[in-house]
């Protein structure tokens, strides 16, 4: 298998960019002699345009790649790091801080890191950034900021607004090449006037506009964007008239920042009034938001519903609203400037009502993701709510901030308790539920759901003391609530904090009680999550008297049962693993080995990364006990780099510390030294990807033969998302039905079906269904 090393998340430019050129050389060549470059300069100046293009440009220099990180949408300096960590991809599912899990992971890494809108964030910038220089001598920072991070070893370029005519000199239209402001606006202008040109009659016309303007790219886009409905001269004498009022007639650098800010005023005030409305009402979304977020949050109050999809194609068409294709869904985004701006124009009881709808909005998802988690949507749900990560901390902020919402955002928090878990926001979990529960202790059965969310975070995260004291709280104020079911999610998470410390007699009988209750209140999540714990917990007592393993293997097939019947893949992924370890200990190598695959291609698709390294282990476990032994040792190094990279081995868990190790003796005796550590290293070297490839048989160092490659250039006609549909096109869902299965809008799967028919040339569904039965031959 051919696994090309994932080189960054640099965003495809909407927009070409005009001018730069010596400014992007200039940051190049400061980039191979300095590890921080920071680029300073007035907001809409075009830093992070150029630090795209600069970075689009040089990743290929980069082993690792170049990775962006967006922090405008960022308030609170606390989550920086889990932000940086986040747009890495770095998965948070251990017991680490989520700062030495963002240095160990760059350690030994060659890559350039862009940190996007650091002004307000300064100090927390700067110490971030000098501790990643520290940590990782092939790390490169390039940062965009109103103000220098003060960093030993940074060097700074001012970016400066683009070259304008002098008002002074001669003006010809031969002369509007020369000038990259005006290059600008032509450009823009004929975006939305194909027929516009420059001619001697509209030059100095132009030309006055961008000086008018300090050309600032920003502020000359926005200009642009008026032509379909204000001649050259209409634009020119406008905004004369505004700068006038506002600078006294005044024009020196320091007012750089009034001229956006005026020519924003401007944009503002020849937006109709339900655009002006919109553009209020969006900034309160951080890192952007759907159609369906929008019309449900801004819709009313002077906005008709059905109109909000035509009033944002206005504010797009005027550079006001930006449009992104992110996994399949349609997002809409605001630039830092135009968002301030419209945060400053909203009212404030406006202001309230809009964030309170907001807030209430990620609150009806959160009630939705965990109601449909035990689901055959729950891969989707967690991608869904990756995605809206930003706007979910903006809702529980809220919470924080305004007076009597302690109650929702407490109920938040636990609706998003398996995500934090499962999806890889320990640390940022833990802190909010902690939050939240510090400022809610009346006796209520939300604070006895609450507090066990709270004892399984702090039991992962390996603070079994912390763990036990919220549980036994959650039991008896349960206890005294009459609140059975909270009652036996205490006594589940007390099993699986005594299994985690070893204890594995009082963690049977825990289980077995908290299976009991589950059982009782018909509660299938309980169950389901319960099962494979217990059966783990089986097979690492082993006692062969009591039948330990064979009760296990039949705990995972009923947990495989019923997580089949309800299409949940995280416990049914840990109920293969456990399946195998028990198949392997009664010494049926083959059937062990397809339960370590099977488990991988689920643990994979929720990028369980903790996950992948049980079943190497296993895997590995297996091919030592078959005589397998390089092969062995490759796994040992894949599953070793992936301990490495959360902090944690194998769970913690002694024996299972204790079969890697007698594998590992076994392996270098049979291997000799020199050639057990080759193929370790051989495996430690493996991409996360590629160590997937190889534990389910494909050579992470071959060419795929000719059948597989013609099949994978198929597929690579379509995106992930876009594949997703035509699998469930050719299973004969409708649209409507594929909207619920990946919980998007009709809308947006109508528009992936058309890409496919484009891209497959087919005039059919049934085309697609034929497509699809082709690649699987």
């Amino acid at each position: 298998m051919v696994v090309r090393r994932r080189t960054g998340n640099l965003p495809a430019e909407v927009s070409s960019l005009v001018g730069r050129k010596r400014e992007a050389s200039e940051v190049k060549r400061l980039l191979s002699a300095a590890r921080l470059v920071t680029l300073i300069g007035p907001g809409g100046v075009g830093k992070t345009r150029l630090a795209i293009r600069v970075a689009t440009g040089s990743r290929q220099g980069f082993q690792d790649g170049a990775w962006l990180v967006e922090l405008a949408a960022l308030e609170d300096p606390a989550l920086l790091v889990q932000t940086v960590a986040n747009a890495l991809g770095i998965r948070d599912h251990s017991a680490r801080s989520p700062m030495a899990a963002l240095t160990d992971h760059l350690v030994d890494k060659q890559m350039l890191l862009v940190l996007d809108n650091c002004e307000h964030l300064l100090d927390a910038c700067a110490r971030l950034a000098g501790e990643l220089l520290t940590a990782s001598a092939g790390l490169r920072i390039l940062a965009t900021s109103r103000h220098v991070l003060a960093v030993p070893g940074e060097h700074v370029l001012p970016v400066l607004p683009l070259a304008v005519p002098s008002p002074d000199q001669p003006l010809s239209s031969a002369d509007a090449e020369q000038y990259d402001a005006v290059r600008l606006f032509v450009e823009r202008a004929t975006a939305v006037l194909p027929d516009f040109k420059v001619t001697d009659d509209n030059y100095p016309v132009l030309a006055g506009i961008c000086h008018l303007l300090d050309g600032i790219p920003l502020a000359i886009e926005l200009a642009a964007g008026r032509l379909p409905v204000l001649a050259e001269k209409e634009i020119l004498d406008r905004l004369g008239d505004r700068f006038h009022l506002l600078t006294g007639g005044r024009r020196v650098a320091e007012t750089r920042h009034q001229t956006l800010q005026a020519t924003i005023d401007w944009s503002f005030d020849l937006c109709a009034p339900e655009e002006q409305a919109l553009w209020t009402r969006l900034s309160v979304f951080s890192g952007g938001c759907d159609l369906d977020a929008a019309e449900a949050v801004c819709a009313g109050r002077g906005i008709a519903r059905e109109n909000v999809l035509d009033l944002m194609a206005e504010l797009v068409d005027k550079s006001l609203l930006i449009k992104e294709e992110h996994d399949g869904r349609t997002y809409y985004r605001m630039l830092h400037s135009i968002r301030d701006y419209g945060r400053t124009r909203l009212p404030v009881q406006d202001g309230t009502v809009m964030r309170r709808r907001h807030r209430d909005y990620y609150h009806r998802m959160a009630a939705l993701a965990d109601a449909d988690w035990l689901g055959p949507r729950q891969s989707s749900w967690c991608e869904r709510l990756r995605a809206e990560h930003a706007n979910l901390r903006a809702a529980l902020d809220f919470c924080l901030a305004e007076p009597g919402e302690k109650h929702v955002g407490l109920v938040m928090v636990t609706l998003l308790g398996s995500y934090w878990v499962t999806c890889g926001f320990l640390s940022e979990g833990h802190r909010w539920v902690e939050l939240f529960l510090a400022l809610a202790d009346e006796p209520t059965p939300l604070r006895a759901k609450a507090l066990w969310i709270a004892g399984w975070i702090r039991q992962v995260r390996g603070d079994h003391f912390a763990a036990r004291v919220a549980l036994d709280e959650c039991h008896a104020l349960a206890e005294q609530l009459g609140y059975r079911s909270a009652q036996a999610y205490a006594v589940h998470y007390s099993a699986h904090t005594a299994m985690s410390e070893g204890d594995h007699a009082r963690a049977l009988v825990l289980y077995e009680d908290a299976l009991a209750r589950h059982r009782a209140l018909n509660d299938e999540v309980g169950v389901i999550t319960l099962l494979y714990k217990l059966a783990f917990c089986y097979c690492l007592r082993g006692d062969t008297v009591h039948g330990d393993i064979d009760h296990a293997i039949a705990l995972c097939a009923e947990c495989l049962r019923r997580s089949e019947a309800c299409g949940e893949i995280w416990c049914r992924s840990y109920a293969l693993y456990v399946y195998g370890l028990g198949l392997w200990k009664q010494g049926d190598h083959h059937g062990a080995a397809e339960m370590g695959r099977s488990c991988i291609r689920l643990k994979e698709a929720l990028t369980d990364t903790p996950g992948v390294g049980l079943a190497l282990e296993l895997l590995a476990w297996i091919a030592a006990a078959e005589g397998h032994h390089e092969r062995a040792a490759c796994q040992l190094g894949a599953a070793q780099r992936i301990w490495q990279t959360i902090g944690g081995s194998l769970n913690g868990i002694e024996q299972l510390r204790a079969h890697h190790d007698e594998t590992e003796t076994a392996v270098r005796e049979a291997l000799g030294a020199t050639a057990f550590h080759a193929a370790l290293r051989k495996g430690m070297e493996f991409t996360f990807a590629q160590a997937v490839g190889y534990a389910l048989g494909e050579d992470a160092e071959a060419e795929p033969s000719a059948p597989h490659l013609a099949r994978r250039t198929a597929q690579a006609l379509l995106s992930r998302r876009e594949l997703q549909v035509a699998q469930l096109v050719a299973r004969g869902m409708s649209n409507k039905d594929i909207a619920e299965e990946l919980v998007i809008s009709r809308r947006t799967v109508e528009a992936h079906v058309q890409r496919i028919l484009t891209k497959l040339d087919c005039t059919s569904r049934a085309r697609i269904a034929a497509w699809i039965a082709e690649q699987r031959t």
